[in-house]
């Protein structure tokens, strides 16, 4: 595996450097790959096999969020061509894109957070140029947030031979993809509304002198339905409660990959970041339970562990140890400026969750991050609808 950000992170098996007084891992944790980090400062408090390279599924999302979010305008409409939602593969998750609407950017990227729509991330890459432009793209991403375990074959995630990714990577990803606004604003919705399908007008009865009754309304109406972010963490589901202070980031899951996800969360001043890999599926909201365990033990470590390596600032500076790009299964922005969201505003979070205030780094120079600023995560403890 790579030493990416430190020589114990391309060891296998767990990694943790406990002090007196640090309490033990959590038992019975089943996932291939692991990483609990500390999201300001970069530290790795614990890791299992972080550079593994496995499957990503839709967490691979973050990176072409990272990616192609600053580029569009959250206002800028498109029409969806036939084109647009070709080569999605069998099984995609979709949020309800349809041929021949239009959409916001702003909906779309709602689609791609919320429901993982596999048919938004293709509209949205065509914006961008296309597919295979918007596929070399993130991967030139990953390399400039020195993510090396990461090769790019689809830009949703979807399974292709030779697109992996890896625990660590993956979390470079969130923490680069928290730096901008509209992406946090995104990870952290919990429930809002999705543009639906233009309804045609009822055709009038008509009168005595072959006229459409005037009672009728012959202007076509396109309503909306709601979706709900499926990240459990957030919006909790049966067997699984929200998770106190989460903010997002992005949950997958296909058959190759099997379940992968990436939490950010909040507890005092201090933010971690956990991301969880192919744990055991026949444990219901395993991943989430996992998730939510290594983020109990991050917070009640503070402090009582040594890192055992580092989340790398971009840039092409040295990577505290040099990267073999060898082992392991075959297989940031700057802010957007604040868009003015239509009617219809998304939810911003779960209700038990904390409020956010601290964050993690803002990129100052392309090798280095600084400490003093922090994210203006959403305030979760406040349910909005708007």
């Amino acid at each position: 595996m790579s030493t990416v950000g430190g020589a114990r992170l391309g060891l296998p098996g767990t990694q943790v450097k406990p002090k007196a007084g640090a309490p033990a891992l959590p038992k019975k944790l089943s996932a291939r790959s692991w990483i609990v980090s500390d999201a300001e400062s970069g530290d790795v408090l614990a890791s299992h096999n972080a550079h593994w390279k496995l499957p990503p599924a839709s967490t691979l999302k973050m990176l072409f969020a990272d990616t192609v979010l600053p580029k569009l305008p959250s206002t800028r409409t498109h029409k969806v061509l036939p084109s647009d939602l070709q080569g999605m593969g069998e099984g995609s998750s979709l949020v309800g894109v349809k041929e021949g609407e239009s959409y916001s950017v702003h909906d779309l990227w709602l689609g791609v957070f919320l429901r993982s729509g596999n048919d938004a991330v293709h509209v949205l890459s065509a914006m961008n140029g296309g597919k295979p432009k918007t596929v070399r793209e993130m991967n030139a991403r990953a390399r400039d947030i020195r993510a090396r375990d990461t090769n790019v074959i689809s830009p949703d995630g979807y399974d292709h031979k030779g697109q992996v990714s890896s625990a660590y990577d993956l979390s470079l990803f969130a923490r680069s993809g928290m730096q901008n606004a509209d992406f946090r604003e995104y990870a952290a919705t919990a429930t809002a509304k999705f543009p639906g399908e233009t309804q045609k007008p009822k055709k009038g009865k008509k009168g005595a002198e072959g006229a459409e009754d005037a009672g009728g309304d012959n202007k076509p109406k396109r309503g909306s339905f709601e979706i709900q972010n499926t990240n459990r963490l957030l919006t909790g589901d049966v067997g699984i409660d929200p998770y106190p202070g989460m903010a997002g980031v992005k949950n997958g899951s296909t058959t190759n990959a099997g379940n992968t996800f990436t939490g950010v969360a909040q507890r005092g001043d201090r933010v971690l970041l956990v991301t969880v890999m192919h744990p055991d599926q026949t444990e219901p909201h395993g991943v989430y339970k996992e998730t939510a365990k290594l983020l109990d033990w991050g917070f009640s470590a503070a402090n009582k562990v040594a890192p055992v390596g580092k989340l790398v600032a971009p840039g092409s500076g040295p990577d505290s140890g040099a990267a073999s790009g060898k082992g392991g299964q075959a297989g940031g922005a700057t802010d957007a400026k604040a868009a003015a969201h239509t009617s219809g505003k998304p939810s911003g979070g779960a209700g038990t969750a904390l409020g956010i205030t601290a964050g993690c780094l803002v990129l100052l120079a392309l090798v280095a991050y600084a400490v003093h600023r922090r994210w203006p995560l959403p305030d979760l403890a406040r349910r909005r609808r708007r």
